[in-house]
């Protein structure tokens, strides 16, 4: 590792992609708390500034007073009779030809008088100005307008500060072969096939950008941002060029052999998704199907920014004790398995809800849970299952990222119903899972005497205050100095404070290197240091997750086109019959679309219809949350089971399907059998038992 440092201690990663994407992280920060920043500086400049003696307010002094070029002190007798000699000559021969209106020589004099009045208001308001502009309040200003201006060119450019985190954060990823994929390439034949279906998609992407960059010229229209245009050619490009080299010169220590069929489940699911998206719309002729697609991932750069942020906020939480101490409260109890998991589950949905439920918390947290839910006793696939389960239930709860995107697309709902509809969903699920799991376990219900176990979790609690403090902390100065309480709006935007706040405290109160196991020791740094491994890892899964979401949209794309939901008919007499038609749909495209990229689609399409139908828009979005929880859970591409996967490494899956490999088919396969013994009846439940209430 230490071979790599070669610039002030810093590998070349670091400086080319770690410290852009740190910068751009805190740009979006900047950008979205801007605003409130800049009211609060615009305030504390009329408190400081401000001369209410003299009419002075702060707005008149951020530019310097500029001295008005008028009289203020003229002779108005002089200017009376100079008007009156001039009237009495007519200009022209044809002027004389026209009788006028004598000058009023008072109406003169009062005009005069009135215009040198204003002239020396407007002087006396110069010298008022000129006394307030002072050393102290050009620098505050220079501060102030600084701010403003990159608060104002950050606004304007949301969209080209994401394609410059995506490019330099999917270049990484490509590097690194960190793209999500149904299993890591191994063998030689596995990295051919990898490489090429790589090529292939992004050469798809190459030539579909550059095609709809054409379009755009042809039409006529000035193009708002044609850097856009230049950073995904240039994107696609460097990635063709990586994916060649890496099929010229796989790695040196993969083993020979390999099979092509399970070579084709290593290929990442962002360019099986782009191979057949861009195929579909190259057969259908519309070569820039899916560059206008991706475009729709610009329309939402806010929401995609803020996504951003949330994987940097599960990254930050990667480097605290935090669920290592959480854990320390419930440990006491000895509680079974399926209990322990359950309580886990709970407490796990709020920070799912607060990373964007796009799998972050299985990233940040996903090891520590598998090895607690193992150790209490579990089986290594209950364990699997439970750690894939603590990332998809908090998608109902607030202040999920996925439901403001709704709510955004949707004005027939608000997030402030969908997340109280939201909670009780989330109720219903997890008391399924401890239900499923209390009648399929082998263990008997137990926990520890609460004598003995409740002054251990007491004593549990005093670190864990601190961390509570901190968030309160953090939370009380946005409430009381900008004005901003924690919702699901602002929530990306105090989140990565808190968790910095909190890494920092970690950092300085880090426990005796005798207390701590092999397995945490690598987070035994410093603050600077470990904010520097949070944003390292932050830009692999910026550039897998975000790429996977906006190919997700371009499979949107094809569905949208293919006619398929023409042949969806827009009434079909009984809303009975119309949830149940609907319900499958949408659990299919739960099953194969990143849930972005599903929103955006079953707005478009599906929604109109479950109106028309009379489904309650609230009771249908809850139908498409918990189905969507559904497809992170379940195959062919769920999600969370594939983050799974990476947190917990191949070993442990081995060892995992080595364990039960002789057992029945549910044991072998219980990592996905439990999940959706939970779901399908949930999701049955939310469908069905709303409309006993309202249904006609």
């Amino acid at each position: 590792m230490n071979q790599n440092k070669q610039f002030l201690n810093r590998s070349p990663h670091e400086w080319l992609a770690s410290l852009p994407i740190f910068c751009l992280l805190i740009l979006t920060l900047v950008i979205g708390t801007g605003e409130m920043i800049h009211g609060q500086l615009l305030r504390m400049g009329e408190k400081i500034f401000g001369d209410p003696s003299t009419g002075v307010q702060y707005f008149m002094l951020r530019a310097d007073p500029v001295k008005p070029d008028c009289d203020p002190n003229p002779d108005i007798e002089a200017e009376v009779q100079k008007s009156l000699a001039a009237s009495s000559q007519p200009a022209s021969d044809i002027d004389s030809l026209f009788a006028s209106e004598p000058v009023d020589p008072e109406a003169t004099r009062q005009s005069l008088i009135t215009a040198r009045d204003l002239c020396q208001e407007k002087h006396q308001a110069y010298v008022n100005l000129s006394k307030n502009v002072t050393p102290s309040l050009k620098a505050y200003r220079t501060f102030e307008t600084a701010f403003f201006g990159l608060f104002h060119f950050g606004t304007e450019n949301r969209a080209v500060i994401l394609i410059l985190m995506v490019a330099i954060a999917a270049t990484t990823t490509t590097l690194g072969l960190h793209h999500i994929a149904l299993r890591p390439p191994v063998t030689k034949t596995d990295f051919k096939v990898y490489s090429i279906a790589m090529i292939v998609a992004n050469l798809l992407l190459l030539a579909s950008s550059i095609s709809y960059w054409k379009l755009q010229i042809s039409s006529g229209i000035p193009i708002e941002h044609p850097i856009i245009n230049y950073l995904w050619c240039g994107l696609f490009a460097t990635l063709t060029l990586i994916s060649i080299k890496q099929l010229v010169k796989p790695p040196a220590d993969a083993p020979e052999g390999g099979s092509i069929g399970m070579a084709l489940l290593s290929i990442p699911l962002y360019a099986f998704m782009a191979i057949n998206s861009g195929l579909s719309f190259l057969m259908g002729g519309h070569h820039a199907g899916l560059a206008i697609y991706l475009g729709q991932m610009m329309e939402l750069s806010g929401v995609f920014l803020n996504l951003a942020l949330y994987i940097w906020v599960g990254m930050l939480l990667k480097q605290t004790r935090v669920v290592d101490l959480f854990l320390d409260i419930v440990r006491p109890w000895k509680f079974s398995p399926e209990v322990l998991t359950y309580i886990i589950l709970l407490a796990a949905a709020v920070p799912t809800a607060y990373t964007g439920a796009s799998g972050i918390f299985v990233i940040a947290a996903g090891a520590v849970i598998y090895k607690e839910v193992f150790a209490s006793g579990a089986r290594r696939q209950y364990a699997l299952a439970a750690t894939a389960m603590s990332g998809s239930l908090g998608v109902v709860l607030s202040p999920c990222l996925l439901i403001v995107v709704i709510a955004a697309l949707n004005k027939e709902v608000t997030t402030s119903l969908l997340y109280g509809w939201g909670f009780k969903v989330f109720l219903l699920t997890s008391t399924m899972f401890l239900i499923a799991s209390l009648l399929i376990s082998k263990n008997s219900f137990k926990f520890a005497k609460p004598s003995a176990a409740l002054p251990e979790s007491m004593r549990a609690l005093v670190p864990v205050s601190a961390y509570v403090v901190i968030t309160l902390l953090v939370v009380l100065a946005y409430r009381f100095v900008l004005d901003t309480k924690l919702d699901e709006f602002t929530a990306p935007m105090i989140l990565p404070f808190i968790m910095l706040a909190i890494v920092w405290f970690d950092k300085v109160r880090r426990e005796p290197a005798a207390q701590v196991s092999p397995e945490i020791q690598e987070r035994r740094v410093g603050f600077e240091e470990g904010v520097r491994i949070a944003t390292n890892d932050t830009i692999g899964h910026i550039g897998a997750l975000i790429m996977l979401m906006a190919l997700s949209v371009s499979v949107g794309g094809v569905i949208e086109r293919s006619g398929m939901m023409d042949a969806v008919p827009e009434t079909f007499g009984s809303v009975w019959v119309a949830v149940s038609i609907l319900l499958v749909l949408l659990v299919f495209i739960g099953m194969i679309m990143d849930p972005f990229g599903a929103v955006i689609l079953v707005s478009a399409t599906i929604a109109p219809i479950a109106y028309k139908n009379g489904i309650d828009p609230v009771h249908f979005w809850m139908i498409v949350l918990t189905a969507f929880e559904l497809g992170y859970l379940s195959p062919p591409v769920a999600l969370n089971q594939l983050l799974t996967r990476q947190v917990v490494g191949e070993k442990v899956m081995d060892e995992a399907d080595g364990e039960v490999r002789h057992l029945s088919f549910y044991w072998r396969y219980e990592r996905w059998i439990l999940p959706l013994i939970v779901m399908v009846p949930s999701l049955i439940l939310v469908a069905y038992v709303p409309l006993l209430f309202y249904a006609k």
